[in-house]
């Protein structure tokens, strides 16, 4: 016999305890893991090849992946780094898609990711690349969709849904959104709410819900961040708690917090601060630094 089910039951959604920071400027593989209680630990020995500007996102429903970036040697890459769901970083795997760094990911359908937009010889992009529940990265999507652009956030709402958005592109700061079907399908662009900016980070929180946070301005780092709603919808600007910066990482943990953490104040001031966001939302005040300090990393959860 099947159960009974109520008419208003609300589907289930992987909601993932723990979390990982990995690589960033100056070109390194160093990761940090975030505990569920969002404690970062100290630097594991990077694997892979070390590079900036990658992006990262959950998939399978415990596991990450990392992918895309800059190294020391080449500007544009496309390799690939699967994460357990025990947080161990796997080897590099060859790359699929358009190389490029500056670009983000979040996760979709509750179990698969996208990785969109960022930055290459050609300027700024639009690209897309889905991934498989099993980490598989898809070729280039032919129908690409938003205002090409390098440095947004993106993060989950709705329990199987994503957003994109801010960034820079055409010499300017923006604040449009992208919203990002259960299918993988990216949406035109949303009128922007909040201040323009680059290079925000942005993560999930309350099961449903989703926060950008930071970012950068004409005058350096900003503090601000802004609410995303289980409909996608983005708020204004709430004043920002904690040190202003950009280039950073942010990730779910405990199940319905998140945790945005490290980036650069200004020039080339780089920090390893973190900041914890409650499961309303709440950005809590500096938590002293934690590992290398460095701007332009990738962050996901797992497990």
């Amino acid at each position: 016999m099947f159960p009974i089910l109520p008419a208003n039951s609300a589907a289930s959604f992987p909601e993932n305890d723990e979390g990982i920071f990995g690589f960033g400027y100056y070109w390194t593989a160093v990761t940090n893991l975030v505990s569920d209680a969002g404690v970062v630990a100290t630097d594991t020995a990077g694997v892979g090849t070390a590079r900036s500007n990658p992006a990262g996102c959950e998939f399978g429903g415990d596991k990450a992946i990392i992918g895309f970036g800059s190294s020391a040697t080449t500007d544009n890459v496309s390799m690939t780094n699967l994460v357990s769901n025990a947080g161990v970083v796997a080897s590099d795997t060859t790359g699929v898609g358009t190389g490029r760094n500056s670009l983000i990911a979040c996760s979709y359908g509750s179990d698969k990711g996208i990785f969109g937009f960022g930055y290459n010889a050609g300027g700024q992009l639009s690209t897309t690349n889905l991934v498989s529940n099993a980490g598989v990265v898809a070729s280039d999507q032919a129908a690409t969709t938003g205002t090409a652009r390098a440095a947004p956030g993106a993060c989950e709402y709705g329990g199987d849904k994503g957003i994109f958005g801010y960034g820079s592109g055409g010499g300017s700061y923006v604040s449009m959104t992208n919203l990002v079907s259960n299918a993988g399908v990216v949406a035109s662009d949303v009128t922007g709410v909040g201040t323009a900016r680059t290079g925000p980070g942005a993560c999930g929180f309350g099961g449903d819900q989703g926060i950008f946070g930071y970012g950068g301005g004409p005058v350096g780092g900003l503090s601000m961040s802004n609410l995303v709603s289980n409909a996608g919808v983005v708020a204004s600007d709430t004043t920002g708690v904690g040190t202003g910066r950009y280039g950073i990482g942010a990730c779910e943990y405990g199940g319905d917090k998140g945790i945005f953490g490290y980036g650069c104040l200004t020039g080339t001031t780089y920090t390893a601060v973190s900041n914890l966001v409650s499961n309303a939302g709440v950005v809590a005040s500096d938590t002293t630094g934690v590992g290398t300090v460095r701007q332009a990393l990738a962050a996901c959860s797992f497990n």
